[in-house]
């Protein structure tokens, strides 16, 4: 039997239609016309029928199995009903989803009409994340969101009376006009809504945004000079880390926080290394070449946070792919543009900085029987060096993020990402 067959996918769809744009926003979504989303819908229908060819044809494994799909954007909640159902229809018809499959949804507040909710039931959809941002509405409304509190409070409702309780609610630190205390305040009524999930971000700036740019380039459109100073937001996080602790919603991972059974599965197999296929725009896909594996079986409900991910070491290859980013292109019948075979020293590189993402951390021994001797020895030397630095913990055993490492992790990543570019070259 082939070794490879116990892996099960994880399936991302990505739906890039959104009724605004919000400043900080810096994915491959917009608003484009109601028009468009019936034929991206069957784009996304042909990639699904002709995903299997195309990875035997690139030589990976695309399991039938699949224990997690996210629906993420832009605003998947805008299709219509009969578009999502259609979707879904698409999916079961190529793969076989556990009778338990984490089927999760990203909607934005306040744009949940009930026949979507309906159809969302209807499909399967047992998890939903809401990109609310902030609690304070003034917050929300400059950086472009159009919902208010009371609007978030009545759609978290509606879902839980659907029969959907596995619930996500995004914050942003870092908003333009954000302070100590608006954050504290969203922090509150956060915890007061009881949703089991949250994931907290502190704003990137990056040119890939309107407000990224007008900061990088010292403007004032979009209140640019109103965003908090670094030092703000980093308070703004370790306050949040604080906070959810205390209310029982656990961080186990830079950005994410949940109570004990809520952690997302579909995230979860990002930072461990599991497979899994995107379509739609600007969507990527983890692919394993035939024979390698999990090393272990992560596909029961009680995820179990702790465990390493690390992949078998049978000689296989693993194959990122990321399709376009460009609508017109993607509508036109334009795929992946471009893939990626990780050697074994580029996986040993992923295997560390996504691993380090996780507050469970890194197992050295996983490591070891995956990747031997020769790569791990100098990694170790870093690890050694980053704990000297406090960025780190370090046994012997497992590796974690300190505190002070995680408000730092890109510099972290940066040691192992330049410590594989020269392994490559030596």
């Amino acid at each position: 039997m082939n070794r490879s067959a116990g892996n099960a996918l994880g399936i991302y769809v990505s739906i890039p239609f959104c009724r605004s744009k919000c400043t900080y926003c810096n994915f491959a979504s917009g608003v484009f016309p109601a028009s468009d989303h019936a034929r991206y819908v069957e784009r996304l229908i042909e990639d699904l029928a002709g995903a299997r060819t195309s990875s035997e044809r690139i030589g990976v494994e695309l399991p039938r199995r699949v224990d997690t799909v996210y629906l993420g954007g832009g605003t998947p909640s805008l299709l219509a009903p009969e578009l999502l159902a259609r979707l879904f229809a698409a999916i079961r018809a190529e793969f076989d989803l556990d009778a338990d499959a984490e089927i999760t949804m990203e909607c934005a507040p306040g744009q949940l009409a009930d026949a979507t909710l309906h159809a969302m039931v209807a499909a399967g959809v047992n998890r939903v994340s809401l990109g609310v941002q902030s609690f304070v509405d003034s917050e929300a409304h400059a950086s472009g969101r159009l919902h208010s509190r009371t609007v978030v409070e009545a759609d978290l409702k509606r879902l839980r009376a659907a029969g959907i309780t596995n619930l996500n609610v995004d914050l942003i630190a870092g908003l333009a006009g954000q302070t100590l205390a608006s954050w504290e305040e969203s922090l509150g009524v956060l915890i007061a809504s009881e949703v089991p999930h949250a994931s907290v971000y502190m704003l990137e700036v990056d040119e890939d945004s309107r407000l990224g740019r007008e900061m990088l380039k010292g403007g004032a459109r979009y209140r640019a000079g109103l965003v908090p100073n670094e030092d703000t937001i980093a308070r703004m996080y370790e306050k949040a880390i604080e906070r959810l602790e205390a209310a029982g919603l656990r961080q186990y991972e830079i950005s994410n926080f949940s109570r004990p059974g809520f952690e997302s599965r579909h995230n979860l197999r990002y930072w461990q290394r599991r497979p899994y296929l995107g379509v739609g725009l600007d969507a990527s896909s983890m692919l394993l070449a035939p024979g390698l594996v999990s090393g272990r079986d992560f596909s029961r409900a009680e995820t179990d946070v702790q465990s390493s991910g690390a992949l078998a070491p049978v000689g296989g290859f693993v194959l990122r792919a990321t399709t376009t980013d460009d609508l017109s292109a993607y509508l036109t019948g334009a795929g992946i543009v471009e893939t990626q075979r990780l050697a074994p020293v580029q996986q040993h590189e992923e295997a560390w900085f996504l691993g380090l993402r996780t507050n469970a951390g890194v197992d050295v021994a996983a490591l070891r029987a995956e990747f031997g001797e020769e790569l791990l020895e100098p990694a170790l030397e870093t690890v050694k060096h980053l704990a000297e630095d406090e960025l780190l913990v370090f046994n012997g055993a497992r590796a974690r993020l300190t505190a002070r490492g995680r408000l730092i992790s890109n510099e972290v990543f940066q040691e192992f990402l330049d410590l594989a570019a020269e392994t490559a070259t030596s």
